[in-house]
Formats: C-alpha cells, structure tokens, sequence
C-alpha cells in the first residue's frame, strides 16, 4: 500500500489535493484507515471477507441452507431447502418492533464506531469475526464514499441472510475451470465479498503475467458496491472492471413488468499519484437502494425513477418498490433502451457467461426456495502491453474536463471518482459519518433486537 494524492476538493481555480490511501476499500484517507478497528486497516484476505445475498433493506422472508458436512474448499456446499412460514421469518422485524428509539440519538458517527457496530451485529448472528470486519469494511467503504444505499443501509439485509442461513458465511470459492488469462469460478453460495475478492485477486495475478486476467463466477451473493473490486485492480496499477446480475427489478423499454436487474458495473483506471477514474454506476435511472433511502425518510421520488405495479411512472417510492425500476434513460423517448442494452450486456459477462442465474431467473428478494446463484465478473488489464505513458494522457484527459468553464460557476465540472473524493474529505474533515436520522432509529432498533451495543 502507498501514499498518493488522490483527495480531491474544489477550489475557486481548478482542483486542490489532499492526501489519500490509494486502496480498494474506499480510497480511504490515512486518517480513516487509522480509525478503522480491523487491525492495520488493510482488508482480510480474499477466504475472510463476507458479504450476503441480494434482497431489499425490508425483506425478512428468505430460505433456509444446511451446510454440507465438512468439506474440502474446492467441493461445493450442498443445500436443502425447504419453506419458511412468514411468522418464522419475521421474527427480526417482530423483535425490533418491541423497541423504540430515544429522540436524543445523534446523527454523525465516528468511522471506527460504524465499524465496530457493524461487526458486533454481524457476529451477534453468528458470523465469524473476520468475516464480520471484511463486512464492515465493504459497508463503511460505500457509506464514505457517499454511497448510502449500500452502507449502513444494507446491514439489516445481511443480519437477516446470515440469521436465516439463506447463504453459507463459512464458504468458500473453488476453480471450476481456468487457463493462463480466464477462468471459471464458483461461488458454493458463499458471501459476497469472498467470491468478488477472490476472483479479482486471481484476474490482477492473471493480468500481472499476461497482460489480461479475466474471472467469471455463478453461485455469488449480493458483493456490495461494484467500486470496491474495480478498485482493488486499479491500486495494482491495473485498469479493473467489476460487473453483476442482481434480481429483477428493472423493466425492459416497453414492458411493465421487470426482467433484469439493476445490473451496476464499475471501471477504474489508475491515474497518476492516485488520481484515479473510477465509474461505479447501476444501468438503471437509479439503484433500488436510493429508492429505500427516500421511502425511509418519507420522501417522494423524481419521476423517471420507476413504474407502479401497472406500468405507470411513479414519484411514491413504496410504490416504485413494489413495481419496476426504470432503465438508464428512462423512458424510450429519452432512450431508455439504451440503458436497457447496458443492462443485457452485464448479464451476458455474468450469468449467461459463468452458466449462473441470468435475467427473470434470478431469484427474487421474496423467494425462499432456492439460492440466488448470481453471476459475476472480474476483469484486470495491465496497461503497461499497450501504449506507454497511460496515466499521463488519463490525467489530462481528466484534468481538461475538470478546467472547463461550468454551465454554473457554482458546479464545477466532476469526472468519475470525483464526487467520492470530495465526500471522502467531508467524512475525514466532520471526523465521522453523518446519516439521516430515520436510519439511525433503525440501527438503534436493530442493535437493541441483536442485543448488541449500538453506536455511541
């Protein structure tokens, strides 16, 4: 790991700099890494870091998996499966409904007290420590970098997997089939984070000594923001791209009802002194987990966001949850079908490619009688193999844009990355991450039905 310049924030002529860990986790600042209670602050290897399955913040009725008896890494898990009543599957919701929050709890809390509340919840059903903090580190990594849709507001989501054993936290990824630049993985219904960090370490180690390494798995669960693996490339001096199938919920232009998923995909390229361009993006308008947000603090939702039950566009966002997400674009007169076509693209590189789950098969956030078997996939290139120079010609290429005259003086121009710079900075100089206060009522509801501590 090494020092770069990689934090940006705007001045009133073009960009000053701070420093910054050039790292997949966040691009966290050295302050944040301090912070963070997960030994030097660098994440566990790729067999320790967890995640869960897909399913919405308020889903509670998932399936149950029995573990396979002791078995090597490379042999896949055995499940059975078998339905839950909605009062067994409740029983989380049930249990923090008896609870009500204090009205003097506070908003803004230290990097290094999410972390610890996160691993706390984590372990409290039953997660392996090391697992837990690989968690938390995925989760604050969004929730700093401005991405609260998958911080602190998706933990409730992995409680309810790992409670409800609808994933396997204890498995691990095996090499179904490979040659010196690709490779087929399988997930064996392990977490997230496992599956993402393990295939794209073994993409870079590819790259690294053929000039491209490219890693598809199936048998994944929901990994988190696409950025943190994209990343993860890109801190090797690599350009990495991270991409997954996710269960349907955006509507193919025309249709009313959904069929993809929000499918997200993210490209980082390294640039000089950390100065990196990293695109981390749904092919929808927008991703579920924004609509959460909005429903949570009661708020209404632009329209073009997503269509009811009906096929009608809705700006109510309980609404937009139970009908359809719109796809990049929105509607075909401002050409969602080609949002619609990202969205198609993902699930060829993932389930279609890796022989996993693709499309309308995915398994639904309310299904309970099969594993979400998500496909993903891992690509690493080394710029090095091709022309030289690459990251001075980036940098320029960012920077031009950066410089141009704004439309409005008071929005400057922003490349990709930019935005997570700059609220990684706010993170670092507030000394703590602020969330809206509905949030913070859930999690003081969450940790007191866990029986954990929570955030002080």
């Amino acid at each position: 790991m090494w020092l770069t310049r990689g934090l940006r924030g705007w001045g009133a002529k073009g960009v000053t700099k701070a420093k910054a860990w050039r790292t997949p986790e966040v691009l966290f600042t050295p302050k944040i890494h301090r912070d963070l209670g997960n030994g030097n602050g660098r994440p566990a290897s790729p067999a320790q870091q967890p995640l869960s399955c897909y399913h919405p913040t308020t889903t509670t009725t998932h399936c149950h998996c029995c573990r396979a008896p002791p078995h090597k890494p490379s042999t896949p898990l055995i499940h059975h499966h078998r339905n839950l009543s909605t009062t067994n599957m409740s029983l989380l919701s049930e249990e923090k409904a008896k609870f009500t929050a204090p009205g003097d709890l506070s908003t803004k809390y230290k990097v290094k007290e999410v972390h610890r509340y996160m691993v706390d919840c984590m372990t409290a059903v039953g997660t392996p420590k090391g697992h837990a903090a690989a968690l938390a580190d995925v989760l604050v990594a969004a929730d700093c970098r401005g991405h609260f849709s998958h911080g602190l507001n998706r933990l409730e989501m992995y409680v309810n997997d790992v409670k409800q054993k609808i994933c396997n936290g204890g498995a691990v990824p095996s090499i179904t089939k490979e040659s010196v630049s690709t490779a087929l993985v399988h997930g064996n219904n392990g977490l997230g984070p496992v599956v993402g960090n393990f295939c794209m370490d073994l993409a870079v180690k590819k790259a690294k000594e053929t000039g491209i390494g490219w890693v598809c798995t199936r048998g994944s669960n929901h990994y988190g923001i696409a950025g943190w693996y994209s990343m993860r490339a890109s801190k090797e001096g690599l350009l990495g791209m991270s991409v997954t199938n996710t269960s349907p919920l955006v509507a193919p232009t025309r249709a009313k009802k959904p069929a993809l998923g929000t499918n997200p995909l993210s490209v980082a390229a390294p640039g000089k002194d950390g100065d990196d361009f990293v695109l981390d993006m749904a092919t929808c308008v927008v991703a579920l987990g924004k609509i959460e947000i909005e429903r949570r603090k009661d708020n209404p939702i632009p329209e073009g966001w997503a269509l009811d039950k009906d096929g009608k566009p809705t700006t109510n966002a309980t609404e937009g949850m139970q009908g359809a997400l719109m796809p990049l674009g929105g509607t075909e007169l401002h050409s969602g079908y080609k949002g619609f076509g990202l969205g198609m693209l993902v699930e060829v590189f993932c389930g279609i490619m890796s022989g996993g789950q693709y499309g309308p098969n995915v398994r639904r956030g309310m299904q309970t009688d099969k594993e979400a078997d998500l496909g993903q996939a891992f690509m690493a290139l080394d710029p090095s193999f091709f022309a030289p120079g690459f990251e001075d010609r980036l940098g320029d290429l960012m920077n031009h844009c950066r410089n141009m005259e704004p439309a409005d003086p008071s929005k400057p121009v922003l490349v990709a990355g930019d935005p997570e710079r700059q609220h990684i900075g706010k993170v670092e100089e507030e000394d703590g991450i602020t969330y809206h206060i509905n949030q913070i009522n859930d999690s003081w509801k969450l940790a007191k039905a866990l029986n954990v501590k929570p955030m002080q």
